[in-house]
């Protein structure tokens, strides 16, 4: 089972989102499963002092091809890698 998405409403259309409609994704769509605070819920807590020990590229690639055998649903296909790149640094608390 996986998270309810709204990624079913995003299309792929090879461009970079706006930071701000990628941070209203991050909080809305990752945080109906990761929690609203992102502290936790269905998922994982995604807070930056959780998310910092990670390396970025690796964070990345779970966000585009999710984790088989769990609810964390590959995003590959409604987002770009630059995005998922910004996402990750965006939950690590980096500067974007």
């Amino acid at each position: 089972m996986t998270c309810g998405l709204a990624a079913a409403a995003l299309a792929n259309t090879n461009t970079d989102r706006a930071p701000a409609e990628l941070e209203r994704l991050v909080l809305q769509d990752c945080g109906s499963c990761h929690g609203l605070t992102l502290k936790g819920g269905l998922g994982r807590p995604i807070t930056p002092d959780v998310m910092q020990h990670f390396d970025r590229e690796d964070l990345r690639d779970i966000i585009l091809d999710g984790i088989p055998g769990t609810a964390m649903p590959p995003w590959r296909q409604v987002m770009t890698e630059s995005e998922a790149m910004w996402i990750a640094d965006y939950l690590q608390g980096r500067e974007r």
